[in-house]
């Protein structure tokens, strides 16, 4: 089992010279690595994307055609601030909530 290993590696020496007072701050170090690697691999970029998203959201207009977060493709014909109207077949219309659209539809799901 590997967990044991990491607690005595992380743990500071007993005896010694210190006589088992080590510095906090060398203490808490791995801990302030390991969320600083989080931030900037996991956190960062979701937020980046979090707001791209919302920006996208922002400018779609009349006739874009986009796809939901659940597989419907379809064309706006309708938008107000929170419903966008969809239109999946000529003269068939659905209404979804504007936090549903998932994106512009691809070469691969056309």
């Amino acid at each position: 089992m590997m967990f044991p290993s990491i607690v005595y590696a992380m743990a500071p020496p007993q005896g010694g010279a210190q006589g088992g007072q080590g510095n906090p701050i060398m203490a808490f170090l791995p801990l302030i690595i390991i969320f600083a690697i989080f931030y900037f691999l996991l956190i960062r970029p979701q937020q980046k994307k979090q707001k791209e998203h919302r920006k996208f959201l922002e400018s779609l207009k009349k006739g874009d055609e986009v796809i939901t977060s659940g597989g419907i493709i379809g064309r706006i014909s309708g938008l107000t601030e929170n419903i966008v109207t969809l239109e999946v077949a000529p003269k068939v219309n659905i209404r979804v909530a504007r936090s549903q659209i998932a994106g512009r539809p691809t070469a691969e799901t056309k």
